[in-house]
């Protein structure tokens, strides 16, 4: 599946690449905040501190830079990452905590499924960011999507990259 936010009433974002990788080398990158760093595609993600998820409500700091956007003047800050979904070489999600208050409640996350193309083994990887639940706060200043679906599959082309250099 994949939305455009072209249409009205679209709430999340879902693409789909298929790598030549087993699940357990991409979950290894996903669940490491230096993953996440590694693979933004936005700019924003500069560095990190913390473990790698292990577990629901495992959490890792973020060190971010809006100016790589050009949208508000938010300059250098810090958003806490809180793991939501686990499931080993499965599924991994998060949701976002920082300054700004409520929090905004937006979620990214990627799945993975065993897969095979012209015989070789894989694993299907689905990016998905999901603004659906987002607070009414955020929901009124109209300023979502962040990141448009392009960034997503941006995202993927560097953790197959990534997880070939790993």
């Amino acid at each position: 599946m994949s939305d455009t936010g072209d249409e009205a009433g679209i709430e999340r974002f879902e693409v789909v690449r298929w790598m030549p990788f087993p699940a357990a080398a991409i979950f290894a990158v996903v669940r490491d905040p230096a993953g996440h760093v590694d693979i933004d595609s936005s700019g924003m993600l500069q560095s990190f501190t913390g473990e790698p998820a292990g577990a629901v409500g495992d959490r890792f700091v973020v060190h971010m830079d809006r100016e790589s956007l050009n949208d508000f003047p938010l300059g250098k800050y810090d958003v806490e990452v809180e793991i939501i979904t686990y499931e080993p070489d499965r599924e991994i999600a998060w949701t976002i905590y920082g300054q700004i208050k409520p929090p905004i409640g937006h979620v990214y996350g990627y799945r993975l499924e065993p897969a095979e193309v012209d015989g070789v083994a894989g694993t299907n990887v689905t990016s998905y960011y999901d603004w659906s639940r987002i607070d009414q706060t955020w929901r009124e200043a109209g300023i979502f999507p962040v990141l448009p679906e392009m960034a997503l599959r941006a995202t993927l082309g560097i953790l197959e990259r990534t997880v070939r250099r790993r």
